[in-house]
């Protein structure tokens, strides 16, 4: 490879396929790394990987990968050098950057290796720089920006849609910050603008009145607001961002605590701007229904807004993992939950994790009660726990409480006071009001995340 070449290589463009979503728990089966130099593709390089484990049935379906086409691959151990020659002085650059990262640094420690790396993610740019999309996912911005990928959810695929995505943002050369404020609502100072933390939180729009008319949440508020009043792609966005006459904030210190709090500050004041939001913070929703058999079946699919689903998703392709996962946890019928054609028995009645209800072997009281079981008293994967992460300031934690299966609330409590008993977080937790949408997102963010400790309580 000649001088020339290696002082242009700036970016690797990473995509890999999983077993599941855990870093240091699941499996890498592909990856794609993509070297470029901020304006062309100059290295290609991809691989199935054999993740020496079993890849579930659900994974298979979403990406198309199976047990036979890693049998031959190499395994992760026999390519790491090359990752680590190829993305050596790179920036890793990601949809989504740091669930691919904490996947590669899982498997370089276990290989007795510190992966350390730089990182951008494409989902914060985009979000930065193309403010007002209705979804920032890869599939759905590249098709709003005509970005092709014929091969979604495969490893080379969405690596190349990811670096032609990174082309576009990589010729932007204005930042939101820059924006000017003009054709906003004159009672909204720049300065006020300009003071706002580049820290999570949740921020409020206020109007003239002092009414409260939206309330949302950021990893950065400051260039969330900013996006707000320069996003003109809709007569709601127009209109709210006119009306804005104040804006302010409380900071939360990680995404979870931001999340939780802005939901209960929507339910709790209904701002006007909110209803569209949030019959679409959760698209798919799991709903039951019994069959004239007397079976309850489940089902996933959008939200309907005059039902209430069991469960709620922000994505078809969760929900359906989630319907897999409670399908073999509960040992439930997989045709009767529709992830089984045709009319005959299932799959998993003839490897005995199906008891038949497929082909009534068992009866509708006896499978009805294991059904019943998954919608009303499985919501995490701990019936009692503690979630302790970053604070509002350095020497503060924050502590989520979830006791017998029901959300208590959160707080924040000195770090100095972090000791051998969970139990001494209670004096620092506010109650919160218990509901479905709040533990849909603590077990949908423990999934995806990794917080400074889940500590369980036996």
């Amino acid at each position: 490879m000649n001088t020339t070449s290696q002082l242009q290589k700036q970016y690797a463009i990473i995509d890999i396929e999983t077993t599941g979503l855990k870093a240091g728990q699941e499996r890498i089966t592909e990856i794609a790394i993509l070297i470029h130099d901020g304006q062309n593709v100059i290295e290609e390089f991809s691989t199935l990987i054999n993740p020496e484990i079993k890849i579930p049935y659900y994974i298979t379906q979403l990406t198309g990968i199976n047990d036979q086409m890693v049998a031959g691959a190499p395994k992760f151990y026999e390519i790491a050098k090359q990752i680590i020659e190829l993305t050596e002085n790179l920036v890793i650059v990601g949809h989504n950057v740091n669930f691919d990262y904490s996947f590669l640094k899982a498997e370089f420690k276990s290989l007795g290796y510190d992966y350390q790396r730089k990182t951008l993610d494409t989902i914060k740019l985009s979000r930065k720089f193309i403010p007002g999309q209705p979804s920032y996912g890869l599939g759905k911005l590249c098709k709003a920006l005509n970005i092709p990928n014929d091969s979604r959810h495969r490893a080379a695929g969405d690596a190349m849609a990811t670096a032609k995505l990174f082309e576009l943002l990589f010729s932007f050369d204005t930042a939101p910050e820059n924006i000017s404020l003009k054709g906003t609502n004159s009672s909204l100072s720049k300065s006020l603008i300009e003071n706002l933390p580049e820290k999570h939180g949740v921020y409020y729009f206020y109007d003239a009145a002092g009414n409260m008319i939206y309330v949302g949440k950021s990893n950065n508020i400051k260039s969330r607001v900013l996006q707000h009043l320069t996003n003109s792609s809709t007569r709601k966005a127009v209109e709210m961002k006119t009306n804005i006459a104040d804006v302010d904030f409380k900071l939360t210190g990680n995404e979870l605590i931001a999340l939780l709090l802005e939901s209960d500050e929507i339910k709790k004041h209904k701002p006007v701007y909110n209803r569209a939001q949030r019959r679409s913070m959760f698209n798919y929703g799991l709903y039951h229904f019994t069959d004239e058999k007397g079976y309850i079946r489940l089902k996933y699919a959008k939200t309907i807004e005059e039902l209430s689903p069991d469960y709620a998703y922000s994505s078809a392709a969760e929900a359906k993992e989630h319907l897999f996962f409670l399908t073999e946890k509960f040992e439930l019928c997989q045709r009767l939950n529709g992830l089984y054609p045709g009319n005959s028995a299932c799959f998993h009645y003839h490897i005995g994790q199906c008891k038949g209800a497929c082909c009534e072997k068992e009866s509708p009281e006896m499978y009805n009660q294991r059904v019943e079981e998954a919608l009303e008293r499985y919501h995490f994967e701990h019936d009692s726990f503690y979630v302790f992460d970053k604070g509002t300031e350095d020497e503060l934690l924050s502590v989520v409480k979830v006791q017998n299966g029901v959300y208590s609330g959160f707080g924040f409590m000195p770090a100095e006071a972090f000791n051998e008993s969970p139990a001494a977080a209670d004096d620092f937790i506010t109650r919160f009001p218990d509901n479905r949408e709040v533990r849909q997102i603590i077990r949908s963010y423990l999934r995806k995340n990794n917080v400074l400790k889940l500590w369980v309580v036996e």
